[in-house]
C-alpha cells in the first residue's frame, strides 16, 4: 500500500530543485516519517541529494506546524521543506 503526501519546497529549495512542490508516494507499511520522506527524495540524486544531504540546514513543517525528522506522516499530509529563516 502507498500513501501520498504533498511536498512543498520553499525559498531557495524551490529554485534549487526547480519545483514548488509535488505529490510524493511513500510505502505505507513502514510507518513513514519526515526523515523517511527526505531519504526517499534524496535517493533521486542530483539537486535533491545535494540540498537534502545530511547536515544541511533544512526545516520541516507537517500540515503547517513545525516538525522534526521523527514526525510521522499520514496519507494526505502536507510536508513543507525549507531553509531556516535568517533575520535581517
Amino acid at each position: 500500500a502507498q500513501l501520498r503526501v504533498r511536498v512543498v519546497y520553499l525559498a531557495r529549495l524551490r529554485d534549487a530543485l526547480g519545483s514548488a512542490g509535488e505529490t510524493f508516494a511513500l510505502p505505507a507499511d513502514d510507518a513513514p516519517t519526515v526523515d523517511s520522506l527526505v531519504t526517499a527524495l534524496r535517493g533521486r540524486g542530483g539537486a535533491f541529494a545535494t540540498e537534502l544531504a545530511p547536515g544541511r540546514a533544512i526545516r520541516f513543517a507537517v500540515n503547517h506546524r513545525v516538525a522534526g525528522r521523527s514526525q510521522s506522516v499520514a496519507d494526505g499530509d502536507e510536508v513543507a521543506i525549507f531553509p531556516p529563516v535568517t533575520g535581517g
